[in-house]
C-alpha cells in the first residue's frame, strides 16, 4: 500500500524540527556514537524543566509483513531505556527491554542466546543495543536496523542526489523514465543527457585532478555534484571516462540546444534533484519511506503538484511506499489530492513548543 502525508505550517512552527528529529534518530541508530562522547541531542530550551528531561523517540514501522514498535529515551550522556516490540494481530511480543537501572538483559525466550547476552553486556551507555547487536553481526534485529538504514530516506532542502549518474547513461531505465517525464513538467527541458568531456577541462586544481585519476577504479563511479555542474568519472577497461550532465531545450528551428546546468533556473535544478526520489517511489518491489523537508522550495505550486501526481499515479494496493513532506504551500492543501487524515498542521504554542494536529480534527463549516 502506498501512502502520502503532508505537514503544513507557518515559518518557525516546527516543521523542520520534526524533520531534524527523525534525521537525528536515523543517524543515531545507524552510526551510533563514539566512546566517551556526548549524545548530540537538543532539548527544548524555553522551559527549565524540559531542559533536563530525556528525549524520547517511538517508531512504529512495517518490515515486510511484521509491525515493530521501537522506543528509546536518552540524555546527552546515556541511553536510559530501549525497547523493541513485535506487534501481531492478537498480541505484542517484547523482544528485548533495556533500562539503565537494570544491568540484566530482558529478552524474549524465543530469541535469548549467549551471543545476545554478550552483546548486551558490551553495549556502551551512550549507544543503542540495536546498533551494537548489528555491529556484532547478530542477525536477529538486522531487519529493523535495515529499515532505518535502507528504507527510510530523508531529503533536506539542499540534498543533492547521487543517482544522477544514471541520467548520463543512455539505455538505463532511469534515463528513459526521467526523459519521459521531464517534458510534462513545464520546465522547458526536453531531456537530460551526458556528454564526454576531458579531465583537463574540469575547473579543478591540478592536484585534485590527479587524485581523481588515481581514485577512479574499474567499475566504480566518482560523482562531482553541485548546483552548477554534475559530473561522473568512471574507469572502464582501464580508460578514464568523464561525462557531464547537460539539459536540452527545443529551439525555434525544432532542434535541441544544449544548456549548462548553471543556466537552468533554481526550480529546474530542484526538479532534477527531486525526480530520482519520485522515480524511486514509483518503482515497485522495494519498500521505501521518503521524508522531504520543504518540498516546495524553489518550485511553483503546479510543478510541486505534478511531482506529487507522479507518485500518486503509481500507488497500488500492493506497493509498500510512503511519502511524507513539509510545505508552506497552502495550494497543496487540497482534498482532491490528499485525504483529510493525510494532512497535518504544525502549530507553535504560546510557550514556544510545537504540536502537530491532524486536519481531520478541524471542524468544517459551510460558508
Amino acid at each position: 500500500m502506498s501512502l502520502s502525508g503532508s505537514s503544513y505550517g507557518g515559518n518557525a512552527s516546527g516543521k523542520t524540527n520534526f524533520f531534524k528529529a527523525i534525521n537525528f534518530a536515523k543517524h543515531f541508530i545507524i552510526k551510533g556514537s563514539l566512546p566517551d562522547y556526548q549524545i548530540n541531542i537538543e532539548p527544548f530550551l524555553l522551559d527549565e524543566v524540559s531542559r533536563t528531561k530525556p528525549v524520547v523517540f517511538i517508531f512504529e514501522i512495517l518490515v515486510e509483513d511484521d509491525i515493530y514498535e521501537f522506543l528509546f529515551s536518552l540524555t546527552t550522556k546515556e541511553v536510559l531505556e530501549e525497547k523493541l516490540i513485535k506487534v501481531t494481530s492478537t498480541s505484542e511480543k517484547l523482544l528485548y527491554h533495556r533500562h539503565h537501572n537494570d544491568p540484566n538483559p530482558q529478552f524474549h525466550s524465543s530469541i535469548r542466546s549467549k551471543r545476545l547476552e554478550f552483546a548486551f553486556e558490551g553495549t556502551r551507555e551512550n549507544q543503542l543495543f540495536l546498533t551494537n547487536s548489528v555491529s556484532q553481526k547478530l542477525a536477529v534485529f538486522a531487519p529493523v536496523y535495515n529499515w532505518f538504514a535502507q528504507t527510510l530516506v530523508l531529503v533536506a532542502p539542499d540534498t543533492r542526489f547521487e543517482s544522477f549518474e544514471h541520467f548520463v547513461t543512455e539505455g538505463s531505465h532511469l534515463y528513459e523514465t526521467m526523459n519521459a517525464i521531464l517534458p510534462n513538467l513545464d520546465t522547458g527541458i526536453c531531456h537530460l543527457g551526458g556528454e564526454e568531456i576531458s579531465m583537463d577541462s574540469l575547473p579543478l586544481p591540478e592536484t585534485l585532478k590527479q587524485k581523481l585519476k588515481k581514485d577512479a577504479r574499474e567499475g566504480l563511479s566518482i560523482k562531482l555534484n553541485n548546483d552548477d555542474e554534475k559530473i561522473v568519472i568512471t574507469r572502464q577497461n582501464g580508460e578514464l571516462n568523464v561525462k557531464k550532465l547537460y539539459t536540452y531545450h527545443q529551439n525555434t528551428e525544432g532542434t535541441n540546444t544544449r544548456f549548462e546546468m548553471r543556466q537552468e533556473s533554481d526550480g529546474s535544478k530542484r526538479i532534477i534533484d527531486l525526480l530520482p526520489a519520485f522515480l524511486d517511489l514509483a518503482e515497485t518491489g522495494v519498500p521505501k519511506v521518503y521524508i522531504i523537508d520543504e518540498i516546495d522550495r524553489s518550485l511553483h505550486s503546479l510543478l510541486t503538484r505534478q511531482l506529487l501526481e507522479v507518485f500518486l499515479s503509481s500507488c497500488t494496493e500492493t506497493n509498500r511506499k510512503q511519502l511524507l513532506f513539509t510545505t508552506h504551500d497552502l495550494l497543496l492543501m487540497n482534498q482532491s489530492i490528499f485525504r483529510r487524515d493525510e494532512i497535518w498542521i504544525t502549530e507553535r504554542k504560546p510557550d514556544g513548543s510545537s504540536e502537530m494536529i491532524s486536519f481531520s480534527e478541524y471542524e468544517v463549516t459551510a460558508p
